[in-house]
């Protein structure tokens, strides 16, 4: 059977349906989760194994466009038409690979830049409530560090309002990260939104975070990556959890909590060749810092 985390694909639907081997029952079974809506399907139908974990393009064309959890691009501009593609699923950079220097990330804001510097390659987490600012300080970011340093920044939206993912891809036209006429867009934006099943919002984060590698380990660049909302990236995995059987554990979360966050925060570091600086928003369900979600948030800020 194919290995676990494998891409599938069902054969003769559209759109394109990409399944995820999630666990192998017995001989000749795999339970898959799916990648996106699954009205239709019917047994018996064609499956064909892809042989590897689901693969998106990466590269500077990537810029200025919206891409989903499988790669496709969902900006109505074409295929995203890149040289390489990188599996999501990657391991973190080994020891002797990361660098221990320790900078500050000018933003240009000042008040951040005074009373609570950001470390290049380091892990910021935005609280807050609803409507408090998180997504503007966010936008606020992205233009600061396109317009000073020339730098990318990839965007991650987990599972947040697809209206705030349109007004927020308009403010990046408007106010020129985003270039439509030419290739000068500073920003790629990954979207996995409240409407996309579970099994897409807890790997999108990990598509956004294979777009950023790219710029780190091939072009040496320091990049932002930008995830909104990290909270909604560990509620996916809870609901995808208990339909695969595992047993839950505080508060109904996953058994394994701490690895799916672990494995996706360990890749967010700074090597030699280049730095991935991450800004998270984080939602705090019922204004609980406690709750296991934003406790083991915070164990990698």
């Amino acid at each position: 059977p194919p290995s676990i985390l494998n891409a599938l694909e069902v054969k003769g639907r559209a759109p394109k349906l990409v399944l995820e081997v999630a666990q192998h029952l017995g001989e000749n079974t795999v339970r898959t989760i799916a990648m996106d809506g699954t009205e239709g399907l019917f047994r018996g139908q064609e499956v064909v194994d892809t042989k590897t974990s689901i693969k998106v393009p990466v590269g500077p064309k990537t810029l200025g466009r919206i891409i989903n959890v499988i790669g496709e691009p969902i900006d109505e501009r074409g295929p995203v038409e890149t040289e390489s593609k990188s599996p999501i699923h990657q391991e973190a950079p080994e020891f002797a690979e990361m660098n221990v220097d320790q900078e500050i990330l000018e933003t240009g804001i000042k008040v951040v830049d005074l009373l609570a510097p950001y470390t290049k390659g380091g892990k910021i987490g935005l609280f807050g409530g609803a409507g408090v600012g998180k997504t503007v300080l966010i936008i606020e970011l992205i233009n600061n560090v396109a317009l000073t340093h020339g730098g990318y920044s990839v965007f991650a939206g987990v599972g947040e309002r697809t209206r705030e993912g349109n007004d927020f891809y308009h403010e990046m036209i408007t106010s020129g990260v985003i270039s439509l006429k030419d290739d000068t867009s500073k920003v790629a934006l990954v979207y996995g939104q409240m409407n996309e099943p579970p099994g897409a919002r807890a790997r999108v984060a990990l598509t956004g975070l294979t777009v950023a590698e790219y710029f780190r380990d091939q072009e040496g660049q320091d990049v932002l990556l930008f995830i909104d909302n990290i909270f909604r990236f560990t509620q996916a995995g809870s609901e995808v959890s208990a339909l695969l059987g595992r047993i839950p554990s505080a508060v109904g979360y996953q058994p394994t909590l701490a690895t799916d966050m672990g494995t996706m925060q360990e890749r967010i570091t700074t090597t030699k060749k280049g730095s991935i600086t991450s800004v998270q928003a984080i939602f705090v369900p019922a204004d609980d810092l406690t709750d296991p979600a934003p406790a083991t948030t915070f164990a990698h800020l």
